[in-house]
């Protein structure tokens, strides 16, 4: 009886690790969301697919654990890594009620990380990673944390910054933040990180406030020393030259 909660990297099978790999190799079962389990499955051919819909997170973790009750190994699969913003800690909380099981978390490669990797370095120094997505998150507290994040000189990494009922969520975070820093702060977006149609751009946050973007982009806002190196997002760490 063991359960898997594998984070799959930002997209391209080749940027998952290979201990997630081992893990969903050693599996009966794969078990995700609907769109991650079509990206694998060619891939494991003869595991059971277990897989629903969006928004129907409590669900899927169920079926998860209880496959793994009757003796099989299951892998609940995540986009980039399990435990940011994935289905680890709703595992670990829905598990309570049944009986024990040995849960297992594999490691992947979360978007701030393959994002950053795209504009160059710009999580050299310290940074906080905030969703502007709502749905599980009073929006004030998703407020208050913004502008606390940008007096603190953070870089931030925005997450789900966007989408057809949060159209103007990325403008209102580019406000907050200009409360405390200047339009010219260096700021950059990723668009389908590790998939086609991969991009990144460089940007100052005056012109970020007006960009469009969707829940497929990751965005970077620089702190005070962020620079742009050559069409790179940079952040020094401080080291003397």
């Amino acid at each position: 009886m063991k359960l898997y909660v594998v984070g799959l990297g930002p997209g391209n099978f080749d940027q998952i690790t290979p201990r997630a790999l081992a893990a969903i190799e050693e599996s009966d079962v794969i078990a995700g969301y609907t769109v991650y389990v079509d990206l694998i499955k060619e891939n494991f051919p003869g595991k059971e697919l277990l897989s629903t819909p969006m928004k129907q997170e409590v669900d899927r973790c169920k079926l998860a654990i209880e496959e793994a009750l009757k003796g099989r190994t299951v892998a609940m699969v995540c986009s980039g890594d399990a435990g940011v913003y994935g289905m680890a800690g709703l595992i670990y909380e829905l598990s309570q009620a049944y009986p024990p099981i040995e849960i297992e978390v594999v490691a992947g490669i979360t978007a701030a990380c393959s994002g950053a990797a795209v504009l160059g370095a710009p999580l050299i120094h310290d940074f906080a990673v905030i969703s502007l997505s709502d749905l599980l998150t009073p929006y004030e507290q998703i407020e208050k944390r913004l502008d606390l994040a940008a007096q603190g000189d953070f870089v931030l990494c925005l997450y789900n910054p966007s989408s057809k009922k949060r159209s103007d969520y990325l403008q209102k975070a580019c406000d907050i933040v200009l409360k405390s820093r200047g339009g010219d702060i260096v700021c950059g977006i990723v668009q389908n990180i590790g998939r086609e149609g991969e991009c990144g751009q460089v940007m100052p946050l005056s012109q970020l406030r007006n960009t469009q973007v969707d829940m497929f982009t990751t965005v970077f806002i620089g702190n005070s020393n962020t620079r742009n190196i050559g069409g790179k997002m940079v952040t020094p760490r401080g080291y003397r030259m």
